[in-house]
């Protein structure tokens, strides 16, 4: 599916007749049927009953053109939005990624792209924040919590914790945190994080032995696998498991952090919306 075939699909029942609505979309009419078939095609539903003397909305028609005009005023806000980041500074738009944010970037950038350039930045959460403060990113996706007067966040979705631990530990149901009191606890340099697990421990009962940072989960796997036993907090709970002496798997209560879309301080109070909108 593309705008476009939304676009054209929301005129030509808006004009009930295909031939005003290429004139108002200012296209020919082959291409305005052609599209809107394929619209009908891909969705298996017939939009429009047609006739050598009428267009009609079908029922699934009339349900569809409401759903298809808002996705179609959240992407003229989101254009609008983009038109704002750029002001002034060019035609960049410079994005700080997560790992795992793939999908949502697709869906966002189809968008943004159509008024100017998109540059992705790697980088690790602290990095983009201070990025952002210095200009040098115009929008970051970061996990956890945001808490800055000088950047606004919009939570786009909820991200589970899985634990990361020897196989002797392996719990179906969760392991609880309190069971790993006594291995040293490695996390990444991720401030937020470290807080929230380190948080979660002492409210199990205990205050957690910290051990070396962890860099790079496919380094650490090893390590663990090999050298002194300890454990960890990795994102997500659809991750394919290690196979041998660790194990990965849910916590007990579980934990999730948050992901977020952040921008400095300062634009338009719906702005930030509009652009999460895209990302959703």
């Amino acid at each position: 599916m593309e705008l476009r075939q939304l676009r054209y699909f929301v005129t030509v029942a808006e004009e009930l007749h295909f031939g005003k609505a290429a004139e108002r979309l200012g296209i020919v009419q082959p291409a305005v049927s052609q599209q809107v078939a394929r619209l009908e095609r891909e969705f298996g539903l017939l939009l429009l009953d047609r006739s050598s003397r009428h267009v009609r909305l079908t029922n699934d028609g009339e349900r569809l053109l409401r759903e298809a005009r808002a996705v179609l005023a959240a992407a003229d806000r989101t254009t609008e939005v983009a038109v704002e980041l750029l002001s002034g500074r060019g035609s960049l738009i410079r994005i700080g990624t997560a790992p795992g944010t793939r999908d949502r970037l697709e869906r966002g950038i189809a968008v943004l792209a159509s008024e100017g350039e998109v540059t992705l930045v790697t980088g690790v959460r602290d990095e983009h924040l201070a990025a952002l403060r210095t200009g040098e990113l115009d929008l970051a996706f970061v996990r956890g919590e945001v808490a800055a007067a000088d950047l606004i966040a919009v939570e786009l979705w909820r991200e589970p914790l899985s634990v990361l631990a020897p196989a002797a530990y392996r719990s179906e149901d969760g392991v609880k945190l309190a069971d790993l009191a006594e291995l040293p606890l490695r996390l990444p340099p991720d401030a937020s994080l470290q807080d929230q697990v380190v948080a979660a421990c002492r409210e199990a009962g205990f205050e957690p032995v910290l051990g070396r940072p962890v860099h790079n989960l496919e380094d650490v796997v090893v390590e663990m696998s090999v050298g002194t036993p300890a454990w960890t907090v990795v994102y997500g709970a659809a991750c394919e498991p290690p196979e041998g002496p660790v194990w990965m798997g849910p916590i007990a209560p579980p934990m999730s952090v948050p992901g977020q879309l952040v921008t400095r301080a300062g634009q338009s109070p719906d702005c930030l919306d509009a652009v999460a909108a895209a990302f959703r």
